[in-house]
């Protein structure tokens, strides 16, 4: 995939809960390579973008396009496969299964696509190495530190080898130093060309991203490019 290549295309998105607009008419493009931060207060729209892309919600109106998928003509059970296939999620609680170790939280992914339980540890244990947690594969969720665990979510994230990385507030949980060890794992993923989206409330960690979307009451305010981009 080149850079030239649009991962996800929102056109004209709206979203109504009720009589509450979450989502008020976005368009946003976002290209193969790009690390992109949706930022603005809480309540402005961020994470419901973010489930739109992700096809755990479904618009009122308007088009949402994922690697070249329409996921409005998907069924649930074809969104739920498109999302293991194409899809990394991180999430700002991390959500790890507390009856499983670290290993086979990261392996379970590979085996939902139906890769062997062999195949999925081997690259399991690829992956926590990459990540500096392979010491703690045996670990469960509870032994392990805040950012210890959000390096297995990202391992289990990255799975899949998705197209996309969507990060819901991956920093939020943590303490500072943790929160920017793991900001600086996913600005290097991006660099090696990993696609990233990145939902955030932290200014400073959203200037660290190439591009920057600021939301205000449901509507995407404006888009900048950092002054100083990581």
């Amino acid at each position: 995939m080149t850079s030239e290549e649009i991962v996800v295309s929102l056109d004209e998105v709206r979203k109504e809960f009720g009589d509450t607009t979450a989502l008020g008419g976005v368009s946003v493009r976002i290209h193969a390579g790009e690390a992109v931060a949706v930022t603005g207060p809480s309540g402005c729209g961020k994470s419901t973008l973010l489930n739109m892309i992700a096809g755990l919600d479904r618009p009122t109106a308007g088009t949402v396009t994922v690697q070249g998928e329409n996921l409005a003509l998907l069924s649930e059970t074809g969104l739920a496969l498109f999302r293991r296939r194409h899809l990394g999620m991180i999430f700002q609680f991390f959500n790890l299964l507390d009856d499983l170790p670290a290993l086979d939280n990261v392996a379970l992914a590979g085996q939902l696509t139906g890769a062997s339980a062999r195949q999925s540890r081997a690259r399991a244990l690829e992956l926590l190495g990459e990540l500096g947690v392979a010491a703690r594969r045996d670990s469960y969720p509870a032994a392990l530190s805040g950012g210890e665990r959000q390096r297995v979510a990202v391992a289990r994230a990255l799975m899949n080898r998705p197209a996309l990385l969507l990060a819901d507030e991956p920093t939020g949980a943590l303490d500072s130093r943790s929160g920017a060890d793991v900001m600086q794992m996913l600005l290097d993923l991006n660099r090696s060309g990993q696609t990233l989206l990145i939902v955030t409330h932290d200014p400073q960690l959203a200037a660290r991203c190439g591009r920057i979307v600021e939301m205000t009451d449901g509507r995407v305010a404006r888009e900048r490019t950092p002054e100083r981009a990581a």
